[in-house]
């Protein structure tokens, strides 16, 4: 007999506290109320009451895992609270400049004009995390219940009708036994189940596979930020300032772009996106971002300044035709977890905020009817193709494949065609090869050379900072008394990647979580060691490694990096 446990029941249960589960809870108490004011006015219809609302979040406040670049479009956040400003909502400083550069190993040039995708005219530079942590008691305010230092380890299931999440059990020892503060998961049964996980969801990601929802899809490619949060002299950089760029360090076989964003208190948001499609093995995001910060013209504009905080994170960047369905019995998709990010224009806070307003009108409608099966949650979908949201993603669909096909030719030519062609380009929908897991190609077919080794910047711990010395500035921590929350999955399979690719976790990972370490010297044998105290939660291992042999599940809860001004 399984073990007892607790179980709660909601009306509707939100799994993660980010924009788009804060945006779901919000609109969802803002929409009843309204439903059953017109009910109360009309005499006719059925009212929905009041709601019980959990939203579940694995960091141990809101706010503390959320990290982007970030430039916000205000028009999610203007149809979601439209007097967020008035009510304090924390800004960093609306955009006041903008420039874009091509970037030369050794130099570059501004670009005379921004490109249309990239223009922020009456956008704002927030942190993420700061908006979130404001947005948090609001949305307590209103009644929702916010349980943080709680993930979602497991999908409950009636047959293939979703009814709730297992959480995480605490106190388990890392050999796996229970030790003197253990508690058991609770599980919380809902009428409704919305995943707003982020990218790559621990739950979404196994539910996705079985109840079918990226059939006839395209396959999600995504791309790996790295982010350093610098402190510059006074008046250096102005708030409101952004900078964007192409070129070095990027390659044809590995597309890159960056950030540099004014903030207030002589704050400078700096990152390095990398597309995960690349098929260097040797390649490591967190060096391509130190190349980065070491152009001329980048070192320049930062001269004086000093690394304070630190995060990374994958971003699900396939677009529209990549978007798993987004409804089915018992439950939706919001966010990340649904793909509503647009990769053309950078931005996805604005798409999230929106996906959780349509989540909630369609559930409104569920809940009066009675009937939360696919058939009706399905209007969440026909939502999304008339809004704004849908047109902006439809616009930019065949965005993220053209700049697979490689940078700057051919994407160019697919780029030019879809400017022309309102998104169509060459072909529609234009397809995608491969997973970005399967992109690499081995050290033998990439270096002609079975021994290639990467080279190392050399890190001062000043300007230069490693791995670990970066995670230190993330906030990162984790209980250490527990089980690994990285899974191998086959142990002999990593003996297998270090011969083919020399293990690529040891430099995708941005935190310095694995290493294939040398065991025996006389024998040569190695074994993987995981430090997952270092995660910062990114999960690039869980997208990247060669032969899906790693698996990213949340920590005990609470765990992970503490982000606050991101």
């Amino acid at each position: 007999m399984g073990e007892q446990r607790e179980s709660m029941e909601v009306d509707v249960l939100i799994v993660g506290g980010g924009p788009s589960g804060l945006a779901t809870a919000y609109h969802l108490k803002q929409a009843a109320k309204r439903h059953d004011e017109a009910i109360e006015k009309a005499g006719v219809g059925k009212k929905v009451g009041e709601l019980s609302i959990a939203v579940i979040e694995k960091a141990s406040e809101v706010g503390a895992h959320m990290m982007s670049g970030a430039v916000m479009d205000p028009v999610g956040i203007n149809e979601l609270m439209p007097d967020w400003l008035e009510r304090g909502a924390p800004i960093e400083s609306p955009v006041k400049k903008e420039v874009v550069y091509h970037l030369t190993e050794k130099g570059g040039f501004k670009l005379p004009l921004v490109p249309p995708p990239l223009q922020n005219h009456g956008n704002y530079v927030i942190s993420l995390s700061k908006f979130i942590r404001w947005l948090g008691p609001i949305v307590e305010g209103e009644g929702v219940d916010i349980f943080c230092g709680f993930p979602g380890t497991e999908v409950l299931y009636d047959g293939n009708r979703v009814i709730g999440v297992r959480t995480g059990d605490k106190g388990i020892g890392p050999d796996g036994s229970k030790r003197s503060n253990y508690e058991p998961g609770i599980d919380l049964m809902a009428k409704v189940t919305v995943f707003a996980e982020g990218v790559r969801g621990n739950l979404a990601k196994p539910m996705i596979k079985k109840l079918g929802l990226d059939a006839g899809k395209n396959i999600m490619s995504y791309e790996t930020g790295v982010k350093e949060v610098f402190e510059v002299p006074e008046g250096q950089i102005e708030p409101g300032f952004l900078m964007h760029t192409s070129g070095y360090p990027s390659r044809k076989d590995a597309t890159g772009g960056s950030w540099l964003y004014g903030m207030q208190n002589n704050l400078v948001s700096v990152g390095w996106v990398v597309y995960l499609d690349y098929r260097d093995p040797l390649l490591e995001p967190h060096t391509e971002y130190q190349k980065f910060k070491n152009h001329p013209i980048v070192k320049k504009m930062l001269e004086g300044g000093k690394p304070v905080f630190y995060g990374a994170k994958a971003l699900a960047s396939g677009g529209y035709y990549a978007m798993p369905r987004l409804s089915f019995d018992g439950g939706l998709l919001v966010g990340e977890d649904g793909g509503f990010l647009n990769n053309k224009r950078l931005k996805g806070i604005h798409l999230a905020f929106k996906s959780g307003m349509m989540a909630a009108e369609t559930i409104i409608e569920a809940l009066e009817k009675g009937d939360v099966t696919r058939e009706t949650l399905a209007n969440y979908e026909k939502r999304f193709e008339r809004s704004w949201a849908g047109k902006e993603l439809y616009g930019s669909r065949n965005f993220t494949a053209a700049m697979s096909k490689g940078f700057p030719f051919p994407a160019a030519i697919h780029l030019a065609a879809q400017e022309a062609t309102g998104g169509r380009g060459l072909i529609d929908p234009l397809p995608v090869a491969h997973t970005d897991a399967h992109a690499l190609a081995s050290l033998t077919e990439y270096y002609n050379d079975a021994n290639a080794m990467p080279e190392r910047p050399k890190y001062d711990g000043k300007w230069m900072l490693d791995k670990v010395s970066d995670v230190y500035i993330s906030g990162t921590i984790h209980e250490e008394q527990q089980p690994p929350h990285l899974k191998i999955g086959n142990a002999d399979i990593c003996q297998q990647c270090w011969v083919k690719f020399r293990s690529p976790c040891n430099r995708f990972c941005p935190a310095d979580v694995y290493e294939m370490a040398l065991v025996n010297e006389q024998t040569k044998e190695r074994a993987m060691q995981i430090r997952f105290s270092n995660c910062v939660h990114c999960k690039t291992c869980d997208i990247k490694c060669p032969f899906d042999n790693i698996t990213w599940t949340p920590p005990e809860g609470g765990g992970g990096p503490n982000y606050t001004v991101q």
